[in-house]
């Protein structure tokens, strides 16, 4: 196992306007905790003792969030890097200064169930330079769709169907060596760095989870995150987790 992470909060968050006007995407919140929080504290029950959070729109509000957390977060070494530009989903990780270890890199707006310990036994037993964390997704084409063989000629009329597709939990297992694809102070999204991984013969493996997942980067999804939480709150926060739900500094307190 091991026992760093880094969590990509810097992004503006755009979809969720105008929620993410006042708040990072981040720290937008599910119950009395923003999800940043939840996230932080299933990556402690897992084992994860030192946290890298990468900063850009409003980063300053996570940074006095986790000031302001009360002690929570004492056994945890965490720490900060901010971009000065933005440098997408992968950029940003050139900037951490000791990245010599198997690491978790993950999105800072998901919500999910996934026990991070199977996703690093996993990421080393298949021996891949990246792990991308995927979940089966349902998507509805609310159209007819015609197929044709060669000629032309019609073959089938399918209505409405539903594709299912492997998509990226926005979760992965980094090697170190990822950083030499990665220049630094440059702009480099999560997709390219894959083609350039694939077109350089590196081993990017897939981890398939089948249980509870959800990017909230979307009002429908997080609408859904907001229904769900209460009935899941058990299996969303870990046993382990030192406040009990409901006992700490609403996020509304950092406009105070």
């Amino acid at each position: 196992m091991c026992n760093k992470a880094v969590i990509l909060a810097g992004g503006k968050g755009t979809r969720l306007a105008p929620y993410t006007t006042v708040f990072p995407k981040p720290l937008v919140p599910l119950g009395h905790r923003p999800i940043l929080e939840i996230i932080t504290l299933q990556l402690m029950h897992h084992g994860i003792t030192d946290i890298v959070l990468s900063l850009g729109y409003l980063g300053e509000l996570i940074q006095a969030y986790f000031q302001n957390a009360n002690g929570r977060f004492a056994n945890l070494n965490l720490s900060y890097i901010k971009e000065k530009k933005p440098l997408g989903t992968a950029g940003s990780l050139a900037l951490i200064p000791d990245f010599h270890e198997t690491c978790i890199v993950m999105n800072g707006d998901v919500l999910t169930t996934m026990d991070y310990s199977q996703l690093v036994s996993h990421h080393k037993a298949h021996e891949g330079i990246l792990t991308i964390g995927m979940f089966r997704k349902p998507v509805n084409i609310d159209l007819g769709v015609i197929e044709t063989d060669p000629d032309g000629a019609i073959t089938a009329y399918i209505e409405k169907p539903t594709q299912q597709y492997n998509v990226s939990m926005g979760i992965y297992v980094y090697e170190p060596e990822v950083l030499k694809y990665i220049e630094p102070d440059t702009y480099l999204d999560f997709p390219d760095l894959v083609s350039r991984l694939l077109a350089h013969g590196e081993r990017v493996v897939g981890y398939s989870f089948d249980d509870f997942w959800l990017d909230i980067g979307r009002h429908e999804d997080y609408a859904l995150a907001q229904q769900q939480f209460d009935s899941m709150q058990e299996r969303l926060l870990p046993t382990d987790n030192p406040i009990p739900y409901g006992e700490m500094n609403h996020v509304d307190h950092l406009l105070i």
